[in-house]
């Protein structure tokens, strides 16, 4: 069985993990209202998905 011959160094441990991230969300401009929103989701502001009201947004 394989033992490590030395402890991880934090230095080495860390730059290790450096691509260890989350993701932007990917957001594109609303065809209607032009807010950004997440793709394949009805907008929030407008309550619009596909050329349809889905949902509806109250003014506030």
């Amino acid at each position: 069985m394989a033992v490590p011959k030395r402890r991880t160094s934090k230095r080495k441990k860390r730059a290790r993990r450096t691509h260890y991230r989350a993701e932007r969300p990917t957001l594109q401009p609303c065809p209607r209202c032009g807010d950004l929103k997440r793709p394949h989701r009805v907008c929030p502001t407008c309550g619009y998905y596909k050329g349809e009201q889905r949902v509806e947004v109250e003014d506030v």
